[in-house]
């Protein structure tokens, strides 16, 4: 079974020790020597965040938007790296989850005929994070974030979004996203 620890932030960067799970520990077979750090998590997002926004970007500027979304999406996310992605993103009700590259360029930059109307495109000028905790395992091998991201849109106005992600190192040491779950908080109305 594995263990935890957790780190729970305090503001948008700020990432603290929680008391809720044990100290990671070196494993007998030193499998965990470039383990998951807080920092690393917090630096991918801000790159993520800084993608999303370039994307927004290129397209705004008539450049090439889409090769800038299959970058976003080839540094940020695990595809074709043999592992199972699963991507849930906000805007998605009849295609919902997005298990292929395919599907996620298509969600990014939109995709004709379909419920894809380029989410990335949108453009932003901003994202922020505020993360609620931010859970790594024992090993070292996978972090898991959760919180809200903010997406500021050209009126100055920003939409809250929630959010969880899961991250694994890949052969290069980079983190990579496994898991991508967001959706617009609960309206009650």
């Amino acid at each position: 079974m594995k263990k935890f620890v957790c780190v729970s932030a305090l503001g948008a960067s700020a990432l603290t020790l929680a008391a809720c799970g044990e100290t990671a520990t070196a494993s007998a077979d030193g499998s965990d020597s470039n383990p998951i750090t807080a920092a690393e998590v917090e630096a991918a997002q801000q790159a993520w965040g800084e993608g999303i926004v370039a994307i927004g970007a290129t397209f705004t500027e008539e450049g090439d938007f889409r090769a800038r979304a299959e970058e976003h999406i080839n540094t940020h996310y695990a595809y074709g790296d043999d592992a199972t992605i699963l991507f849930k993103p906000t805007l998605a009700a009849e295609d919902q989850f997005r298990e292929s590259f395919d599907e996620a360029l298509s969600y990014f930059v939109g995709t004709e005929g379909t419920e894809d109307g380029g989410f990335a495109i949108a453009p932003y000028t901003a994202v922020r994070w505020e993360n609620n905790g931010t859970v790594i395992d024992e090993d070292g091998d996978m972090a898991v974030a959760m919180g809200n991201y903010f997406f500021t849109g050209t009126d100055g106005n920003e939409t809250k979004v929630e959010y969880s992600f899961a991250y694994e190192k890949d052969e290069n040491g980079e983190l990579k996203i496994v898991l991508h779950h967001s959706s617009l908080p609960f309206n009650p109305s």
